[in-house]
């Protein structure tokens, strides 16, 4: 990206999150992608001494590549505003919003953006009854990258009402978000900040070659194919782009996001149902955003810089939502 002087970044990468594999992949892409293009870059894994490394290294900007808690939710977005370091990806406000799948529905979904019913359920009720009809979907309040899901239908061997030996993310999480199952296809939309404001890049459908698109499927070499772009109407593919630009609006998002849905293909524009909005997608050599920038002319290393150039354009630290 023409335009950007050379900066000390720091890639903020690795953590103690279930994503920690994931993000030290992205971080360290994202690490040779800016020294290519003669940044100089200190590499921090983050540990409980973090603020203290920062504070040492004394960076022109944070690259922030952690994915999951706390690097996601707002902890570390609040620790580095209270330290003065611009960063990229979104702020405070919105990544406790956007990391929380209840409350991301509550911002949405009186703008008409729609997503799936549902309800939080302690996964103590989940032995004495389902919360749903059958099918539905088990998932982490506040967890990427697919951890923790489990599909339930009737023909799964978690059991009726779902067994307590039964492996599932209700041996790991007190409380799980439960909703319908949406038969159909797997979609996601990227959106990149650029000088003139925010883009939806295209649409890219995900085939799992074997079960659904779960963090195994997301980052295991030839587990899902990739098609990009979407083979879809175009009135779908338009749906998908505006409602992934306008939950990266809403949410107040900064840098990059991406937005995955799933589409019934029976029911046509009214078979759109958004999941979630991930603000630190992924940056590694398997990840979305990366590619739909390539198919849309800008590569790896065009796309870190864009992202550090939105970072430094201006933040507000009391809050970052509109």
């Amino acid at each position: 990206m023409s335009g950007l002087s050379k900066l000390h970044v720091a890639v903020l990468m690795g953590g103690w999150s279930n994503e920690r594999p994931v993000s030290l992949m992205s971080g360290e892409g994202v690490a040779r992608a800016l020294e290519s293009r003669g940044h100089k870059v200190t590499r921090i894994d983050m540990g409980r001494d973090v603020a203290a490394r920062l504070a040492e290294a004394a960076p022109d900007v944070v690259f922030n590549a952690l994915h999951g808690v706390p690097g996601e939710d707002g902890s570390v977005q609040g620790m580095l505003d209270l330290m003065g370091l611009p960063y990229t990806h979104s702020g405070l406000a919105t990544s406790v919003i956007a990391i929380d799948k209840e409350l991301t529905k509550q911002a949405l979904v009186p703008h008409g953006i729609p997503m799936p019913g549902g309800r939080i359920v302690a996964s103590a009720e989940l032995y004495n009854e389902d919360p749903l009809p059958r099918p539905y979907v088990l998932k982490p309040v506040n967890e990427g990258s697919s951890v923790g899901v489990a599909i339930v239908t009737e023909t799964s061997d978690y059991g009726k009402p779902i067994r307590f030996d039964a492996k599932g993310p209700w041996q790991e999480f007190a409380q799980l978000l439960a909703e319908p199952y949406i038969r159909g296809r797997e979609l996601t939309v990227a959106v990149i900040a650029g000088p003139d404001g925010a883009r939806a890049l295209t649409v890219t459908e995900l085939v799992p070659k074997s079960g659904f698109y779960d963090f195994e499927a997301k980052y295991t070499d030839g587990m899902t194919e990739h098609v990009c772009p979407a083979i879809i109407p175009d009135e779908i593919a338009a749906a998908c782009m505006d409602y992934a630009l306008r939950a990266h609006r809403i949410l107040g998002c900064k840098g990059t996001s991406r937005s995955d849905f799933r589409w019934d293909d029976e029911r046509g524009v009214d078979g759109i149902f958004l999941l979630e909005t991930n603000t630190q997608p992924g940056m590694t050599p398997l990840s979305l955003v990366p590619e739909q920038a390539r198919y849309c002319g800008m590569d790896y290393a065009d796309l870190v810089e864009a992202i550090i150039a939105d970072a430094l354009a201006g933040r507000d630290l009391a809050g970052d939502r509109a």
